[in-house]
């Protein structure tokens, strides 16, 4: 019996160390770093990110308890997608987010910054980020817009199933040598040769045919997309391939 403090002692510390890992998000793990991947967000500043077409000005993006945060209710700073600083062509991109009752944000890729295009959608891909259950009607009603999608153009919409909004989702987006696909909580929800004749059809089928340099472009910025609504990110890792 004299020895049960002791391993008591030895269990608890085991058990806050284990829950001490997982509840420290922003970092890499030495198998992560030696495979190639880098952090996108430092978990303490927006340095690497920049507003679009703007430059380092203040916006409604902040930094707060280990998250990047787009609150539209900010009083200071103005609206804006934020960017980042460098370029990526092919990737792997791994992120957690979540959004507010009813949120919607998105993730873009091969985002092309110049005064010429308006914004980030008109040239780049859009992973849409949506709180499906409780999304405005219009989203409800059509399979493209749901979570996980290339937004206004194709997904598997069966395998749309984000958790609770307020509840952290995981999402995943590869592109290697024309082929994009997106992952929303390790499932496949979008796969195609955005390259391909058809796909370049697809689009002229869809909204965004409305865009003509929208899907153009095989490398460029990765953009967070500042909407009407509360969106936070946090593990925002990539790896160039």
């Amino acid at each position: 019996m004299k020895f049960l403090p002791l391993l008591l002692s030895s269990t608890l510390l085991a058990l806050i160390s284990c829950t001490s890992s997982k509840e420290a998000p922003n970092q890499l793990s030495q198998s992560e770093s030696d495979a190639g991947w880098s952090l996108l967000f430092d978990g303490n500043t927006l340095q690497g990110w920049h507003l679009y077409n703007k430059g380092n000005i203040d916006s409604k993006w902040t930094v707060s308890n280990g998250e990047l945060v787009c609150d539209p209710k900010k009083k200071e700073g103005i609206f804006g997608d934020l960017v980042t600083d460098s370029t990526y062509h092919d990737f792997d991109l791994a992120l957690e987010w979540k959004v507010a009752k009813g949120g919607n944000s998105g993730v873009f890729l091969n985002v092309q910054e110049d005064s010429s295009f308006a914004a980030t959608f008109a040239t780049g891909l859009e992973m849409q980020l949506l709180d499906n259950e409780y999304a405005e009607h219009r989203h409800q009603i059509d399979s493209t817009h749901w979570a996980g999608c290339l937004y206004a153009v194709a997904c598997n919409g069966e395998n749309s199933k984000p958790k609770p909004f307020n509840t952290w989702n995981k999402s995943r987006i590869v592109q290697k040598d024309g082929k994009v696909s997106f992952w929303l909580n390790d499932v496949l929800t979008f796969e195609g040769d955005v390259q391909s004749k058809a796909f370049q059809e697809g689009i002229q089928r869809s909204g965004m045919k409305a865009y003509p340099n929208f899907g153009k472009f095989e490398s460029g910025r990765i953009a967070l997309q500042n909407h009407t609504d509360s969106v936070a990110f946090r593990n925002i890792k990539i790896k160039r391939l």
